[in-house]
């Protein structure tokens, strides 16, 4: 009966998309609706790494100040308004303030200033962040990321899986399929809070960043395909099969209706995230700038004993930060339905694992495809890797709560299966230690390093 339910709604998806969208994919659905942005509102950041594609973006009417520990909020006002400048806002007890600059001033003026400031560990443009979405098809008939059985991966003359080419979610869900006290943050566009396979999984309502409320919706489709891939809810006879059965979802919204938003937001995100307790935070999404700021913030987070995933990027080039912070974070590259790295995979020496990040199903927002439609959808990116790699650490957690931060990243390093060890044996920059396996990740015994 299962089998018939499964196969009747991938009917009625493959019915409505031929109809309604021509097979367009998710991605290219999203990137129609965004809006066109107004270039008046950002400038091209002075300094970037000839190692990325393009110029660097930040905001062109604020930055981004911290102030040495001991400095009192007096020292603060005072330099603040020698400058002609305003607190926008202080972000936590991380002594990081968000500063609007005065009309007329440019952002390296400003940066220069408070620089030479005594008083001032160091600031920075406030830089945009992106989601790490590739566009590709959508509607594939199984989750092989999951469960890789060899099928046809889509619709007739879609590719053809390689058997095993799977996390080994199956076989990790006969040790446990989590626990409700362990909670995954997904910082990211927000998430649709009344998706009917994630509205029994939301841990709160969130916080919203870009519009500063309590409600951290999505507007952008995002997140909630995100959401899914690691928490939705399963074995409920409805949609798709999350990693992390049981664990709980904290919506976090730092990303805008358009994918983008800035560093400052998704520093604010993490601290509200590290506030409420989580044990795991999930980042997919990335700049190209090293930010001192979000560097101390993950740093926080981790020796909060909060496991921190993040996508490398997609486009076949350095890995984004805050993925880049190796020490802290797990920095996840992709692989696909044949157990290959993903071309467009961003990669480097700060790549920990790779999963499944091509071709995926998961949620999307209920007003995604319009009213009385299917709200699932396939995309390609890291991000879908990501979630996979954090749905395992938020299983680790409830199962082996002995282990720390560092020590779950260790087990889901070291467990990994080393699948282009032809090529790259061992440790290597383009999926580093491998593509996960739960089966083994869950096992309950000590896991050491593995050469």
């Amino acid at each position: 009966m299962k089998k018939y339910r499964v196969f009747a709604i991938l009917m009625v998806i493959l019915v409505f998309a031929a109809v309604t969208s021509g097979f367009n994919n998710y991605d290219q659905e999203i990137e129609k609706r965004r809006p066109r942005l107004d270039p008046g509102k950002f400038c091209s950041a002075k300094f970037h790494s000839p190692l990325r594609k393009t110029p660097q973006q930040y905001a062109s009417d604020r930055i981004l100040v911290k102030f040495k520990p001991f400095i009192s909020e007096q020292a603060v006002n005072t330099a603040v308004i020698a400058t002609n400048s305003q607190i926008l806002k202080k972000i936590s007890q991380f002594n990081i303030f968000l500063i609007g600059i005065p009309q007329g001033t440019s952002v390296n003026e400003m940066v220069y200033t408070y620089e030479r400031n005594p008083d001032v560990e160091y600031a920075e443009p406030d830089y945009r962040t992106r989601i790490t979405v590739t566009p590709n098809d959508i509607l594939f008939e199984y989750q092989y990321s999951l469960s890789n059985q060899g099928q046809a991966i889509g619709v007739p003359g879609s590719p053809q899986g390689k058997s095993s080419a799977d996390i080994k979610a199956t076989a990790g869900w006969e040790e446990t399929t989590g626990e409700e006290e362990v909670i995954i943050a997904i910082i990211d566009t927000g998430v649709d809070l009344k998706h009917p396979d994630l509205i029994n999984k939301i841990y709160s309502n969130g916080y919203d960043f870009v519009n500063d409320d309590a409600e951290a919706d999505d507007d952008h489709g995002h997140g909630t395909h995100v959401a899914g891939i690691a928490a939705a809810e399963t074995d409920n006879n409805e949609g798709i099969a999350g990693v992390a059965w049981n664990c709980k979802i904290l919506p976090v919204k730092v990303m805008d209706e358009t994918g983008e938003g800035y560093y400052s937001w998704m520093i604010s995100g993490i601290d509200y995230a590290l506030q409420q307790g989580v044990d795991v935070i999930n980042l997919s999404l990335g700049g190209d700038v090293d930010s001192p700021n979000l560097e101390n913030i993950i740093k926080a987070a981790f020796e909060n004993d909060i496991i921190i995933v993040a996508s490398a990027g997609n486009e076949n080039s350095p890995v984004l930060y805050p993925a880049a912070y190796d020490d802290y974070c797990l920095a996840v590259a992709a692989s696909d339905y044949d157990d290959l790295r993903a071309e467009w995979s961003n990669f480097g020496t700060e790549v920990d694992v790779a999963a499944p990040g091509a071709r995926v199903l998961s949620c999307v927002p209920t007003w995604f495809w319009g009213p009385g439609s299917l709200p699932y959808a396939f995309s390609t990116g890291t991000s879908t890797s990501a979630p996979h790699v954090a749905g395992l650490a938020a299983l680790i957690k409830g199962i082996k709560k002995w282990l720390d931060a560092s020590d779950i990243m260790n087990v889901i390093r070291y467990t990994s299966d080393d699948i282009n060890s032809s090529e790259h044996p061992g440790k290597d920059d383009y999926i580093g230690y491998g593509r996960i396996n739960m089966e083994k990740a869950l096992v309950p015994i000590k896991i050491s390093n593995r050469k």
